[in-house]
């Protein structure tokens, strides 16, 4: 019998001067997507160390996480379940070390520009927009609304 298994992941919605820390990945189509800097949550990791993590890795930025935006949950068109767990961040600090593999730049955008690239369906995800969007809305809690032990 096959065991249904979500993927865990992290997401980190990071604003400055009224622009998104966007990163550009190289997923081998035909054209680079964007994403808020996230990834998978690793075994024996918590929540909030694998959203800082994910940030360093993948844009080379320290962030401290200020807000949990909530649960997201998408199906692929392929069959696939991601439970994706979405935070703000307020940049502290470019670190200038090397980006993940597959991550070609990063950028900070408008939501109009990148509005324009969900127009274009150059977005990793229709939950990247929706984490913006809630943002926006002040859709925000609490830290402490998280339980690990």
């Amino acid at each position: 019998m096959n065991r249904w298994t979500p993927r865990v992941t992290v997401a980190v919605v990071i604003e400055r001067a009224g622009r998104y820390l966007m990163v550009e990945e190289d997923r081998g189509g035909p054209f680079s997507l964007f994403n808020q800097p996230a990834g998978h949550l690793e075994r024996g990791e918590r929540l909030v160390a694998a959203a800082e993590r994910e940030v360093r890795e993948e844009s080379a930025w320290q962030v401290a996480i200020t807000d949990y935006l909530g649960l997201y949950i998408h199906q692929t068109t392929d069959g696939l379940t991601f439970h994706s767990h979405a935070f703000v961040g307020l940049p502290l600090a470019h670190l200038g070390t090397p980006l993940d593999k597959g991550i070609v730049a990063t950028h900070w955008l408008t939501l109009d520009e990148i509005d324009d690239l969900a127009r274009e369906r150059r977005l990793r995800s229709p939950v990247v927009m929706q984490r913006l969007r809630d943002t926006r809305d002040g859709r925000l809690h609490p830290l402490d609304i998280i339980r690990e032990r």
